[in-house]
């Protein structure tokens, strides 16, 4: 396994997906969580996963991180980058990272210092750690916070701050990491109506950039922000298209949906 780093810029796009997974499966005591699985996202692509629990949304992103290791199948970041010879920091420092459910920031430190840690944390500069930042630093981080929508919130403790705005400042330490591929797990999850739109916009507005997997069960949020959807069944990917044409496919009636 590689644990060397490679950096985001050494990934090919020049043609093809920025990420592709064929023919992946993968096995607990018996259980096919992902079953000869074929998925692919395009460079600066925003797609929605949706699927039923234990349709193997989580476990996807598993192996994409290398948290998990498939029994079969290929996992490639661009051209040339064989994820499956990478480890979790490499793949990361690679130009994957992922923000999980529960928003995972440091409560004590304020917005501004969540953002200078993760940047600290991208360049490996630990020892300099709230050492004076240089122009170009501080710019980066005032350019994040104010795509985050946090500039005012900019001396808070990330401890007060709202449920909505503690998911914007994790994603906007994963901005700070230059990511080229973002993958999201339920971002909305616990917000308001005012915080689930303002997200749906920050998500919107990140696209292009880099390519957005995310992971949602609310379907109108997804409506809101998808133009492609995969649906996912039993481990395997039951269909693909727009929202309209993913809602009206029997197949997703059946399975997930509803009447």
């Amino acid at each position: 396994m590689n644990g060397l780093a490679l950096k985001p810029g050494q990934v090919d796009v020049s043609h093809g997906p920025i990420l592709y997974l064929e023919d992946v499966s993968v096995s607990f005591d018996g259980f096919k969580a992902l079953n000869k699985l074929s998925l692919y996202i395009d460079a600066g692509e925003l797609r929605c996963l949706i699927g039923p629990n234990g349709a193997g949304k989580t476990t996807l992103m598993d192996v994409i991180t290398g948290k998990t290791r498939p029994d079969t199948g290929s996992v490639f970041f661009g051209q040339t980058i064989d994820l499956l010879e990478m480890d979790e920091p490499a793949i990361a420092q690679a130009g994957i990272c992922r923000k999980f459910q529960k928003p995972s920031v440091f409560e004590k430190l304020n917005v501004f210092e969540n953002l200078e840690l993760a940047l600290a944390v991208n360049k490996g500069v630990w020892a300099t750690l709230f050492a004076k930042l240089n122009g170009a630093q501080r710019d980066r981080i005032e350019q994040v916070m104010e795509t985050i929508g946090l500039v005012e919130h900019r001396a808070q403790p990330a401890g007060i701050l709202s449920h909505g705005q503690k998911q914007w400042l994790e994603i906007g330490m994963l901005l700070m990491q230059e990511p080229k591929v973002m993958l999201v797990d339920e971002p909305i999850a616990g917000m308001t109506h005012q915080e689930v739109e303002r997200t749906a916009q920050l998500l919107l507005s990140l696209q292009g950039e880099r390519s957005i997997v995310v992971v949602e069960h609310d379907m109108e949020f997804v409506r809101s922000i998808a133009k492609h959807v995969t649906v996912l069944h039993e481990g395997s990917v039951l269909t693909e298209g727009t929202m309209d044409e993913v809602q009206n496919d029997p197949r997703v009636i059946q399975v997930y949906l509803g009447d």
